[in-house]
């Protein structure tokens, strides 16, 4: 019997993330296009450059209706007759505003692909913003509001901003709107935003998928490229300041029986060189069930089931006019509350005095570089990432070079970083909670002034 030598591996190739083809159509649309064999379902994202700090004072939400209302009808087909085409493609479509835009996300198969970039040509071209269709999808939104307020975390996210941006700042108000605001958005809202942001000169699409035998090129042309409009005005980027002094907000729930934490500052977005860096370093800190937060919170005390830091992108600008949010989030036993906050200090004190390990770093980086190919393996995940960038104004290129210089970035640095990222005299903490038991030993930590607010 003849015997085979054993295999042996090779060396380790770094990954790379799909390199996207940059075009345009004609009516001024960006088109990125990347072509995945093997993708059989194509992924397709719009941007559409319409902030949320362009809505009107008075109709925060107008951006999120307007949204929703995309898939609601248009000059041909009425909802449900858009929805029975969507399905007969075989297709999935969502949209979503944020801060930096509106997006709008299709998925379909390559065999439908025209077809499918036919109805999302439609939508975008001549939505019909029906007034039945528009007065539902308000009370829809209405209906929303109370149970988000009633959820901790998201009541923490909101009592977070209001205390970090100032007031008059579209960013210090919740993204989707509140009930006054919301409840003041008609037909005639959605329509006056639409025309004054929705514009195929500001607007970019990403394509990717197995693209073997498809002619995008055409397919885009009779699709989005018939979609016509005026020159888009300005974008209306207001700037935006933080104050991160050092204090409790207790959003009071009595008779809670944990308490929801979110520390938080504003930090440098992904513009700035020490984004990969301070991304490292914030793993390490709390981005798992190993990191130190972790280990501390859940492992030593058991205080917590699980507790996080993080860093996000809040608006992106070349200009050096972005930021992004940096933050601890969890939940506690309500009776531990004043010794948890206790120990998250200390583990950021240390941090300072002591720094990271090489282990820690180490640990870090093999899993963020190692898991970036199983992140990006749909069509799906590759688009949302270019259709980022585009929104972030960062080079298509950039998700590429990311891993390299993550690869590249020491213990030093990472420590630097992570310390930068949260300075213990710097951050704003909310706890939403049973303000009668949690203030008192909050107080006594001397992590700030505490100030109580209804968690109605």
């Amino acid at each position: 019997m003849q015997l085979h030598p054993r295999p042996t591996a090779g060396e380790p190739r770094l990954w790379a993330f799909p390199a996207p083809e940059r075009g345009g159509l004609p009516n001024g649309m960006t088109v990125l296009r990347c072509h995945r064999p093997g993708q059989k379902i194509v992924a397709v994202e719009v941007n559409l450059l319409a902030p949320l700090a362009a809505e009107p004072t008075g109709q925060e939400g107008v951006a999120t209706i307007m949204s929703r209302a995309f898939s609601e009808g248009t000059d041909r087909h009425t909802a449900e007759e858009f929805a029975a085409e969507l399905e007969r493609c075989g297709a999935t479509f969502d949209t979503h505003a944020d801060h930096p835009g509106v997006r709008l996300s299709l998925e379909v198969p390559a065999s439908r692909l025209t077809k499918a970039l036919g109805l999302l040509a439609e939508a975008l071209r001549a939505p019909a913003f029906p007034e039945h269709e528009i007065e539902r999808l308000v009370r829809n939104r209405l209906d929303e509001i109370p149970h988000e307020l009633a959820n901790p975390g998201r009541r923490a996210a909101m009592a977070l901003y209001a205390a970090l941006f100032p007031a008059e700042s579209r960013i210090s108000r919740p993204r989707q709107g509140t009930a006054e605001s919301v409840a003041r958005i008609d037909a005639k809202a959605v329509r006056t935003f639409y025309d004054a942001h929705v514009r195929p000169a500001s607007a970019t699409v990403v394509v990717v998928g197995d693209l073997t035998g498809i002619d995008l090129d055409a397919a885009l042309a009779q699709t989005l490229g018939a979609w016509t409009g005026n020159a888009p005005s300005p974008a209306a980027w207001e700037p935006i300041t933080a104050d991160d002094t050092g204090r409790v907000v207790i959003v009071d729930r009595p008779g809670a029986v944990q308490t929801q934490l979110l520390i938080g500052r504003t930090g440098p977005d992904r513009h700035d060189p020490v984004w990969p860096a301070q991304r490292l370093g914030v793993y390490c800190l709390g981005g798992t069930i190993t990191s130190r937060l972790d280990r501390v919170l859940r492992e030593e005390k058991g205080y917590t089931y699980g507790i996080r830091a993080f860093g996000q992108v809040l608006r992106s600008r070349a200009d050096g006019s972005g930021l992004a949010l940096l933050g601890i989030r969890g939940s506690v036993a309500t009776d531990v509350t004043g010794p948890a906050l206790a120990d998250l200090w200390q583990v950021l004190r240390t941090l300072a005095a002591e720094g990271l390990t090489d282990e820690e770093r180490d640990a870090a980086v093999q899993y963020l570089v190692g898991v970036a190919p199983l992140s990006f393996e749909t069509s799906a995940a590759v688009a949302g990432t270019l259709a980022d960038q585009v929104e972030e104004e960062l080079p298509d290129d950039y998700q590429a070079g990311l891993y390299a210089r993550l690869a590249e970035t020491g213990t030093v640095e990472a420590t630097a970083a992570a310390v930068r990222a949260f300075p213990p005299d710097r951050l704003v903490t909310v706890l939403v909670g049973d303000a009668g038991q949690i203030a008192e030993p909050v107080r006594q930590l001397g992590i700030g002034e505490v100030t109580v607010i209804s968690g109605s």
